[in-house]
């Protein structure tokens, strides 16, 4: 199977839900009212965007469920998100072009252009895998993009990232690991991570939110 160099910059995709309250971030509620968990994922997603901007890459597409709103900067494609499981959303993302990809979520606010350059980058590999801290990833980099991958994968459980490794190097794929990053996906999580990335959108919300008199 082929790689790509590093001089080559594929596409970024970043597979999100448009950050309304009461459909985004459940889990931190009610620790937060669904407003502050809405503000939280906006933040997330914008503080994620902005570090796609800040990549190399011939395209950078935002895999959206729902509405674009005014967090969506100049410089990133929507497209929305088809029907069915996240399995056979996730393979659809893959399916809109051909050519090298990586693929993320919006759950990881401390992501760094570094770390998805370094995804982006194919050299010596096939595959590129980031695994969550909860057992699922955050990251699924391919060079040759196969919407089969990822068909049938059992998501949101724990044992999801394990399945979907398993997959890439079952397909004869060499696969290279991302650091592990942990999703914002509790109110735990989300102190950790802006505790972990203190120059957020993600961690400035945070902290004015925990300072707030409830």
């Amino acid at each position: 199977m082929s790689t790509h160099g590093s001089n080559h910059t594929g596409t970024l995709l970043v597979v999100a839900k448009a950050p309304l309250a009461g459909r985004v971030k459940t889990r931190l509620t009610p620790h937060f009212t669904p407003q502050e968990a809405a503000g939280l994922a906006r933040a997330a997603l914008q503080d994620t965007l902005a570090a796609v901007l800040a990549t190399p890459a011939r395209r950078r597409v935002l895999y959206l469920d729902g509405a674009p709103g005014p967090w969506l900067p100049d410089g990133i494609e929507v497209v929305p998100q088809c029907a069915g499981g996240l399995d056979a959303r996730l393979a659809a993302a893959f399916a809109l072009h051909d050519g090298p990809a990586l693929l993320i979520g919006m759950d990881t606010p401390q992501v760094t252009p570094e770390l998805l350059a370094q995804g982006l980058d194919f050299t010596g590999t096939n595959a590129w895998f980031g695994p969550a801290v909860d057992g699922g990833f955050w990251a699924l980099g391919l060079a040759e993009p196969d919407p089969a991958l990822l068909l049938g994968v059992p998501m949101s459980a724990a044992h999801t990232g394990e399945v979907q490794r398993r997959r890439l190097t079952a397909s004869g794929r060499a696969v290279r690991d991302l650091p592990a990053l942990r999703d914002v996906d509790t109110p735990d999580d989300a102190a950790l991570v802006a505790a972990a990335a203190p120059e957020t959108r993600f961690a400035a919300l945070h902290a004015e939110l925990c300072a707030a008199v409830r």
